[in-house]
């Protein structure tokens, strides 16, 4: 190896001195958690295309902790929705998301997933923030594998800044109650 610096990922602002480094415990999960996101791909249709392309070697998601694409909600973290949801996949998609522990986050990856996209029918969901709560959305049709990357790092950022008891909060438990998620 040269002597030129790795970028590796900042520390949390701390205190320094001779062989000790502190901070707070909010700063260290949360800087693990954003480093570490589990995806679960809820892939539809062309959006799908389009993350197999954003985990491929060209744009490589694992640089940013996401290399383990996990199939089982029970150990995933990170559930990406992508493509046209009908109204009969709602039920399965909110299964889906309950499954999942908590912590849990949401991107709505394609406007199909963020609004109902070109399809404006009795049979399309209008949008999965209907069903299930969202964090990031990234819009396109389809969104190049660029955004789909650049959703991942805004979700990072998120919860790099998210309280550790936030998720047992008044708040987070009224948003829950308000798509009747126990």
């Amino acid at each position: 190896m040269s002597d030129s610096k790795i970028n590796m990922v900042a520390p949390p602002e701390g205190v320094v001195g001779e062989g000790f480094f502190a901070t707070k415990l909010n700063d260290v999960v949360g800087l693990a958690r954003a480093n570490s996101l589990w995806p679960l791909p809820f892939a539809t249709s062309c959006c799908g295309i389009e993350f197999m392309a954003t985990m491929a070697s060209h744009y490589d998601l694992a640089r940013f902790g996401s290399e383990r694409v996990s199939f089982s909600p029970r150990q995933a973290d990170m559930l990406m929705v992508m493509g046209t949801i009908s109204k009969k996949m709602a039920p399965i998609l909110r299964q889906v998301y309950e499954q999942m522990s908590e912590p849990r986050w949401v991107i709505s990856v394609g406007a199909c997933a963020c609004s109902g996209g070109i399809f404006d029918t009795y049979s399309v969901l209008q949008g999965i923030d209907k069903v299930i709560p969202v964090d990031v959305y990234v819009p396109g049709c389809p969104p190049r594998p660029e955004q789909i990357v650049d959703g991942v790092m805004k979700l990072q950022e998120l919860v790099k800044s998210e309280s550790v008891r936030r998720r047992s909060s008044p708040e987070y438990q009224e948003l829950l109650a308000s798509y009747n998620i126990k």
